[in-house]
């Protein structure tokens, strides 16, 4: 039996006093079709004020693709911005008017050929809430079948499916350091343990 959480602390200091950040305005910066740069002028409670540099960024959906052995569907690619190969789930943004539902089948077909049985939402999550808005949701698919379709050749190197037993060595090794990717996975090995999945 797992314990219970223990009740969150009051927001408020030792004084009383809350610990809010109070926002006087948030002027942008710039507005791309995937990201909206501002910088907001904030408070601290202790009367310090200063601008904050903020970033709102469209939804993320990432799938989580698992087989009837246990393996997971996994992108090898190239991330420019840290110049590093990484394994990936399969995922992208969510389009303007699209459903997360839909937009979870889309992802993984156009990047990995592979067409999900279903899938179901599994986790939501901010990864960087201290400067960065962006919703992650992560969707969970048991099984499907590869519709011959050839995977978006900008998106992936190789398409492979992982053992399940193998994904604590590669986030260990840095090979999974992707935030959606390594939530989703971590949730996975936990709920497994658990008895839950």
């Amino acid at each position: 039996m797992s314990a219970e959480p223990s009740n969150p602390r009051s927001a408020t200091s030792p004084q009383g006093k809350s610990t809010q950040w109070e926002i006087f305005s948030e002027r942008l910066i710039d507005d791309t079709r995937r990201a909206k740069v501002s910088i907001a002028s904030v408070r601290l409670p202790d009367g310090v004020e200063f601008e904050q540099w903020v970033l709102r960024v469209p939804t993320a959906i990432m799938v989580l693709m698992l087989d009837d052995e246990d393996r997971i569907l996994m992108m090898w690619r190239h991330r420019f911005i840290i110049n590093s190969w990484v394994w990936e789930l399969p995922g992208g943004y969510l389009d303007p008017d699209e459903i997360p539902h839909a937009a979870a089948f889309r992802e993984v077909e156009e990047e990995t050929g592979w067409r999900p049985r279903e899938v179901l939402e599994y986790l939501r999550f901010q990864p960087m809430v201290g400067s960065v808005d962006q919703p992650n949701v992560v969707y969970l698919a048991r099984g499907g079948h590869d519709t011959g379709a050839v995977p978006d050749i900008n998106e992936a190197q190789e398409i492979r499916w992982i053992p399940l037993a193998e994904i604590p060595r590669l986030i260990e090794s840095g090979q999974i350091v992707g935030a959606a990717s390594v939530a989703g996975l971590m949730k996975v090995l936990l709920d497994r343990a658990e008895g839950r999945l």
